[in-house]
């Protein structure tokens, strides 16, 4: 574990976190909403740090990225936690941790989803892969920005090393965080869940600094965009066309835009996103962006 960034420390042991827009205040022996960031003796500690619940050579467009290298491979890295409680999420195991193992503990967790692996090791298993066509490392499988720290340790080593960084991400990150490591980011993929603040409440979470942070990304490394289409959530043509809207104004029209098919899983067992639905998508979004992108179809 290491020192979290980003807190102020307030009275009777508790912290501010200031890392994504929960701002959790979080008590002494308490952990933020991400599960994985606690508060030790009046200190906010990233657990996570140095460990992970996946690591996996992947092709660039499994991320997805379709327009950054492609035909490559990138080093993929994972763990615990997330800062939003998506009830269909596919890799509910990791993000949600309290939700899948028998423990009580933040410590049990990472016993028992994750393993050691320094920043150090991240980038020589990363060099190791190059003659597989790699080109870096990406962060995902998780929300990447709830180990902060490790990321952008990894990723300052990985650029020092040449090599590129990748990050996966909801979004869900505040504005000075996210300036302190775009400087070592060459790509993001983000995924906009929905276009209205009442979906975003049923996330937990908001849609503006999703939005902020996208539009911030944009102005310093490529970018494309994920949509998940949920049926009866995020799903009829207003929201599609306020999406595609948001695209071409606040990001460009060359932005990749992948709108990806729903299946059931964790808590959610609504049908599988009718294809019909993601051809709708797809049409209007066609009328103003120039390159959209079904997936899981």
């Amino acid at each position: 574990m290491k020192e979290a960034l980003f807190y102020e420390k307030k009275d009777n042991d508790k912290v501010r976190c200031r890392l994504c827009p929960q701002l959790c205040l979080i008590g002494r022996g308490e952990s933020g909403d991400c599960f994985i960031r606690k508060n030790i003796d009046g200190k906010l500690y990233a657990m996570e740090y140095g460990r992970v619940s996946s690591a996996h050579l992947d092709p660039i467009e499994k991320k997805p990225l379709y327009h950054f290298y492609p035909g490559s491979t990138i080093f993929s890295i994972g763990g615990i936690g997330c800062n939003l409680s998506c009830p269909w999420c596919q890799n509910w195991s990791i993000a949600q941790p309290k939700d899948s193992f028998s423990g009580t503990s933040v410590g049990d967790a990472l016993e028992q989803f994750t393993q050691t692996l320094s920043s150090e090791q991240v980038v020589e298993i990363a060099k190791r892969y190059i003659p597989s066509k790699n080109i870096g490392v990406a962060y995902t499988y998780n929300e990447p920005f709830t180990v902060y720290e490790y990321v952008k340790d990894t990723a300052m080593l990985a650029k020092e090393a040449g090599m590129h960084n990748v990050i996966v991400t909801n979004g869900y990150v505040l504005e000075e965080p996210l300036r302190e490591v775009l400087p070592y980011v060459d790509a993001m993929n983000i995924d906009v869940k929905g276009f209205s603040e009442s979906f975003y409440r049923k996330l937990g979470g908001h849609l503006r600094p999703v939005l902020k942070a996208a539009e911030l990304a944009k102005q310093h490394c490529h970018i494309e965009i994920t949509n998940l289409i949920v049926p009866g959530l995020n799903d009829t043509k207003e929201d599609f066309e306020k999406l595609v809207d948001w695209i071409a104004n606040s990001l460009g029209k060359d932005t990749p835009l992948h709108f990806s098919r729903y299946f059931p899983s964790y808590r959610m067992t609504t049908i599988p996103t009718p294809t019909e639905t993601l051809r709708l998508a797809e049409n209007i979004a066609r009328e103003k962006l120039d390159y959209v992108y079904l997936g899981n179809v």
